[in-house]
């Protein structure tokens, strides 16, 4: 009976479940075994398993977050934890990998499939939707949503207290949420990492919007964002993967707001609420079909490839394609947006 480990990196976003179960699920039809890996690479380098069936897997399709659990552990951080990790991948017997993850998980696997590992399958996982050679990661459409949900409550109180609203959204490269959630939120201006900050055009911006009589504004902002001066970090320290920590934008923002046009502006940052809850429909049906074609591809032996949605087709691309480049927003969605910018 061929044995298939599957683990989830990186942070966690809504869809990971409905992955998993549906990884469970086609295997048990295929007659392979599947071993859960906690906690990402984490539990590779310390050879943390369990057995997955179908019992174990019942309920969870509805449950947001992963019930591997995951971390943004890097294997190739030190010599010590990467040897760790090729031996637990032979003393567990594993004849296939699926592993699930954004950009540096996905990263891990790329180099280990270099280093001799070439058994491995990926599936794309990422709420800001910037992974190449997919049309939509699951987990994006859950965090859009919620997203929009927020705006769509500031926009009361923005109203009723004549209030300028910065709502901070996730995207740390690219700004898919911010783009998307804006124009489904009806925000009079979208701030995205891809095109650096003009504070006075923004300030402008509203200020148009007062000589109509509109005394409020929705400004959404992707973490990422940048003034062309530079980011704005929340600390120095860095993760595993060389990623500082971003946050304080939409701060400083209100404050820069506020100072040049005198007008009362707020800030709200919706943070990890984004990453949480329940997924969508969309996010259970992609992530299931995700997780069915990660096991056919096993089945068939192509690996090296990661699973993939072209159009409503799910695919197989290589996985160094996949990481190779970012997925920015899009030029010509980020023109619909500024039509109702002011």
């Amino acid at each position: 009976m061929a044995k298939i480990g599957i683990l989830t990196g990186g942070g966690d976003c809504p869809g990971l479940n409905p992955v998993i179960r549906a990884v469970v699920r086609k295997s048990y039809i295929e007659g392979f075994e599947v071993i859960g890996i906690k906690n990402g690479w984490k539990g590779l380098i310390e050879n943390d398993t369990l057995k997955l069936d179908l019992e174990s897997v019942s309920g969870i399709l509805p449950k947001g977050g992963t019930m591997l659990g995951t971390s943004r552990t890097n294997p190739y951080k030190k010599p010590q934890d990467l040897q760790k990790t090729k031996e637990n991948f032979k003393k567990l017997g594993l004849d296939a990998l699926i592993v699930v993850g954004g950009e540096d998980t996905l990263g891990v696997a790329s180099k280990l499939i270099k280093d001799g590992i070439t058994n491995i399958v990926g599936v794309p996982k990422t709420i800001d939707n910037d992974l190449s050679a997919t049309d939509y990661t699951f987990g994006f459409d859950t965090a859009l949503n919620t997203a929009t949900e927020c705006i769509d409550k500031l926009h009361t109180t923005a109203e009723s207290h004549h209030r300028i609203m910065v709502v901070e959204v996730m995207g740390r490269h690219a700004g898919w949420i911010a783009t998307e959630a804006g124009i489904a939120g009806g925000a009079d201006v979208i701030l995205i990492p891809e095109i650096p900050i003009d504070i006075d055009e923004v300030c402008g911006l509203i200020q148009k919007r007062h000589q109509r009589d509109k005394t409020f504004s929705i400004i959404v902002v992707a973490e990422g964002a940048k003034f062309k001066e530079g980011m704005i970090t929340q600390e120095e320290k860095l993760d595993e993967f060389g990623h500082v920590r971003l946050g304080g934008i939409g701060e400083t923002m209100a404050k820069e707001i506020e100072k040049r046009t005198g007008y009362e502006t707020r800030v709200s940052v919706l943070g990890h609420i984004q990453r949480g809850g329940t997924p969508s429909a969309f996010d259970r049906v992609l992530g299931t079909r995700f997780g069915v074609k990660a096991v056919e591809l096993v089945k068939n032996k192509k690996f090296g490839r990661m699973v993939a949605l072209s159009g409503n087709k799910i695919i197989d691309v290589a996985i160094q394609d996949a990481i190779s480049t970012l997925k920015t927003v899009d030029p010509e969605l980020y023109e619909i947006s500024k039509v109702f910018f002011g």
